[in-house]
């Protein structure tokens, strides 16, 4: 898996010139889907170049980075409204969303409801499959879109802000972008944490008193 990451932001990072804000945000709207792209690798580069070298703005970054999270979070939503619960457990499992991933996300939104969308967009794993709960229920899109539209935004800014102070601190990184790896891991295990806290051992106890 580090081989695989490392190959991607050596390839990201070479091409992220040429395919400036629409890469990054077809990178994100896959990122909220089930492809396993991590946004830590996606904005913070970015946010980066456009902090140290001009190339992008970061408010263009961060925007790029909500719209295609939200493009990715709602095919996620349209798939599971139109296919259904039942298809989703019985075939879900062949694309890496196996029935208690489902069953996790849909503890996570009855718990939680339209805050648990907003907040969804900052854990892993709650993150890429909100939208099938949401859709299989069929929540107000509306709502769903504003809730994941503004949670999006928070994740960009953050992840933008990392890259930024990167930027504005050279020596973190001692001229190697692909330092940034180090930067992952540790917002991973931030990340990681918070889902422990807050998603898995949240909805243990929820599982618990019922």
């Amino acid at each position: 898996m580090a081989q695989l990451l490392h190959q991607f932001t050596d390839w990201y990072l070479s091409v992220l010139d040429q395919g400036g804000y629409w890469l990054i945000a077809l990178l994100m709207a896959l990122e909220s889907t089930l492809v396993p792209i991590p946004s830590e690798t996606i904005i913070p580069p970015a946010a980066y170049l456009a902090h140290t070298r001009g190339e992008f703005s970061l408010v263009g970054v961060v925007l790029a980075g909500t719209a295609g999270s939200w493009i990715g979070a709602s095919l996620m939503y349209w798939a599971a409204r139109w296919l259904g619960r039942p298809f989703v457990i019985r075939f879900g499992r062949y694309v890496a969303v196996p029935p208690s991933k489902i069953e996790l996300a849909e503890r996570w939104s009855a718990r939680y409801g339209w805050a648990g969308v907003f907040f969804s967009r900052l854990l892993p794993v709650i993150r890429h499959l909100i939208g099938v709960p949401a859709g299989v229920l069929r929540w107000d899109f509306r709502w769903y879109s504003a809730a994941t539209l503004a949670g999006s935004l928070l994740w960009c800014s953050v992840l933008a802000w990392l890259g930024m102070t990167v930027g504005s601190h050279p020596d973190l990184l001692k001229g190697s972008l692909h330092r940034f790896a180090l930067l992952v891991g540790a917002v991973i295990a931030v990340l990681a944490a918070l889902y422990y806290v807050f998603v898995h051992r949240a909805i243990a106890q929820h599982k618990t008193l019922h």
